[in-house]
């Protein structure tokens, strides 16, 4: 018992003398203590515990969906020879000679297109069809017919196509307004014309303007391969569904370089259903011609920004003349919304329907002035 007893007694003054050892080091030398290691929280993913985290290993039913409503359109133009059509004196001279006439020349082309309705209406670019003489559609199940040419817009490149086959496949439209930079999509089209194929990207940019393209613009632009051939071919989600009609590329050596265009799927439809409601599409006009506002002159007129048109020229008997509109007017809103330039100028007034009328602010003679314009019908453009 003296034992156990003197054995207590040491461990608590051996451990009373460890505390106040500590005790000495800490207060009067902390420098001695090592320092503890830092402790980071980082956020890491969970592999394997959300659906939208896992990407799928194929798109291979996305385009089952969509290929079948995708076609390949073949053209021929007639171009007549030199001699084909000769006038009096050619044909004088060349009966004389006794040279025979030379056929007509046929030019080719070659692009795709979209089975929007069971009726047979096909959707493709302008300038896949236009001047055409014949216009041959071959559906991925083999079928052939073919098409006439139901209306188009040249100022969207756009054209409106019918065939009469039964049991057609039909795309599935979506909606580009919920596209974000980084969706994957895909493009489906007959590039150089080798058959219909497929290629994947991403949405690399909404809403490009001012590319020179078209009068009205806001494309998608991808990097998935577009090649001559894939115009008027479908841009599709990963669910299958169209959400833009492929139309050009970027290239300096025509073949695709990661930068192509398409032409949002709910433009596409606004022009469709006004083609085949009315023959045409309907937009409003001013009867103006405008520069954008220049910074020297932004500044002349103490303007923050150089935000606005000046009227360069003014139509006899349009909308603006008869609103009183001046060359030279600085117009810096439609309605309260604000004028960025003379593309924004275009789009804002060809919203509008023929019969409506707008409000015009602007500067003249160095003075603000309001005016009230009523809209016209655009009249139809002519491209290429």
């Amino acid at each position: 018992m003296k034992r156990l007893l003197a054995t207590i007694t040491f461990l608590f003054k051996f451990a009373t003398l460890g505390l106040a050892f500590a005790f000495i080091i800490i207060v009067f030398k902390p420098d001695l203590i090592p320092e503890r290691a830092q402790v980071v929280s980082i956020h890491e993913s969970r592999p394997g515990n959300s659906a939208e985290r896992r990407q799928p290993d194929s798109y291979a039913n996305a385009v089952e969906a969509a290929a079948p409503a995708v076609v390949n359109i073949y053209t021929a133009t007639i171009k007549p020879s030199p001699h084909s059509s000769r006038s009096l004196l050619n044909k004088f001279l060349f009966d004389e000679l006794d040279l025979p006439e030379r056929p007509p020349k046929v030019e080719t082309n070659l692009g795709s297109g979209l089975i929007l309705s069971k009726q047979g209406y096909l959707l493709t670019n302008y300038h896949v069809i236009s001047n055409a003489s014949e216009i041959e559609v071959m559906l991925n199940d083999g079928r052939s017919s073919r098409a006439s040419v139901v209306g188009h817009d040249p100022e969207t490149d756009l054209a409106v196509l019918h065939i009469k086959l039964k049991d057609l496949p039909v795309i599935t439209i979506g909606d580009d307004r919920n596209l974000r930079i980084g969706d994957v999509v895909l493009a489906i089209g007959n590039p150089l014309g080798v058959g219909q194929a497929v290629s994947m990207g991403i949405v690399s940019a909404t809403g490009r303007k001012r590319l020179g393209l078209n009068t009205f613009e806001n494309f998608i632009q991808t990097d998935a391969a577009i090649n001559p051939g894939n115009s008027g071919g479908a841009l599709i989600n990963t669910r299958g569904e169209l959400v833009g009609v492929n139309s050009a590329i970027f290239s300096r050596s025509g073949g695709s370089q990661g930068i192509g265009f398409a032409i949002p799927v709910n433009l596409a439809r606004s022009v469709l259903k006004q083609i085949i409601e009315h023959g045409r599409v309907i937009r409003g006009w001013l009867g103006v011609r405008m520069t954008n506002l220049t910074p020297d002159l932004a500044g002349k007129l103490r303007l923050k920004e150089p935000f606005g048109v000046v009227i360069s020229g003014v139509y006899e008997g349009g909308p603006a003349d008869k609103a009183q509109l001046q060359s030279g007017d600085v117009l810096l809103s439609v309605d309260g919304k604000q004028i960025y330039d003379a593309r924004s100028m275009l789009d804002l007034i060809a919203q509008r329907k023929p019969g409506d009328t707008v409000r015009l602010a602007g500067i003249r003679n160095n003075q603000r002035f309001t005016a009230r314009a009523t809209v016209k019908e655009r009249p139809p453009m002519t491209r290429r």
